[in-house]
């Protein structure tokens, strides 16, 4: 079997006895591409790879040329330790220097300027970058309120708290930013388990009305679990799911195909409904549309008070 074409380093390809006319072959006439100079990626080696991937490779290509002192920051970093992010630009790699001013900005590189101390700055193989609470941190400040709860939301499940990522915004008390990052702060909650769901929150605190519960367990009459609820709103006995999960692999088990993880959802749809639950569901495609599930959201509302209460149990998630 033929091994995976590999990232090519010129440093690494000299003392294997290549030479750059060579190295430059690669790039002009085979296909491959010149990630920055001195370090190229084989043909098709981002097909089926998430971006995240891609940017890891520029930022190992970049980080020997930076001073000593740049940390590599913002979604460069999340993407180190890493946590997802969406819709966020990789195509720099972003590096913050301690000093007051001389941020720049290149085809490939973003330097900015800021105060940090070396508590905020982790290696993560091999390479210096901040920590995920200080990564947040800048990014809260910078980019739209759902953007930052999808990287938020993943800091928690990965250990960080809300009072550590307060603790990491501190330095920005009087810089531009600092009230939406604490907006963004306040809306976090780890029991979000995707990006989706993450995305749905933000939509969903659009409803006027009571906030639903997340990751409800729901039980049939002889108390054997149907599943999880993504959003639960007890009151009107709804729940609201984002309809993405299969093609992240949520619900896959060990070899089952998406088709036989559909229908299991749907045999486990079936079954909340028939205990009297209201199931609403959503799609990427809706989140860009954010009235639309609000008004399937209502309209549930409606039905619910039109056929009186559910008889269903359900446990609501610690």
């Amino acid at each position: 079997m033929t091994a995976e074409p590999t990232p090519v380093r010129r440093p690494d390809a000299l003392s294997r006895g290549h030479t750059d006319g060579e190295l430059r072959v690669l790039y002009t006439r085979q296909g491959w591409t010149q990630l920055r100079p001195g370090f190229y990626l084989p043909p098709g080696y981002d097909d089926g790879r998430e971006s995240a991937d891609v940017h890891r490779e520029l930022i190992r290509a970049t980080v020997p040329a930076l001073s000593p002192d740049a940390v590599v920051s913002h979604q460069s970093a999340t993407v180190m330790h890493p946590v997802p992010v969406w819709d966020v630009p990789l195509d720099r790699v972003h590096v913050t220097r301690n000093r007051a001013n001389g941020g720049r900005r290149s085809r490939q590189l973003h330097v900015h300027s800021a105060p940090f101390d070396e508590a905020d700055v982790v290696e993560v193989s091999g390479v210096r970058v901040f920590t995920l609470e200080r990564a947040f941190a800048d990014l809260a400040r910078t980019v739209p309120l759902e953007q930052a709860v999808v990287i938020g939301d993943a800091a928690l499940r990965k250990g960080s708290t809300k009072d550590d990522l307060l603790a990491a915004l501190s330095y920005a008390e009087k810089r531009p930013g600092h009230r939406r990052a604490v907006h963004a702060i306040e809306m976090l909650d780890g029991k979000s388990g995707s990006v989706g769901e993450s995305r749905s929150r933000v939509v969903l605190a659009g409803l006027a009305g009571p906030k639903p519960e997340l990751q409800t367990s729901f039980l049939d009459h002889d108390g054997h679990s149907i599943g999880r609820g993504d959003f639960f709103f007890e009151e009107f006995g709804v729940i609201g799911e984002f309809d993405g999960k299969v093609k992240y692999g949520k619900y896959l088990r060990p070899g089952e195909d998406a088709g036989e993880a559909v229908y299991r959802e749907k045999l486990r749809e079936d079954r909340l409904r028939d205990m009297g639950w209201i199931v609403v569901r959503w799609t990427w495609a809706e989140l860009q549309r954010p009235h639309l599930i609000l008004a399937k959201l209502r309209r549930a509302f409606e039905r619910r008070a039109i056929i009186g209460a559910p008889v269903g149990v359900f446990i609501l998630a610690a």
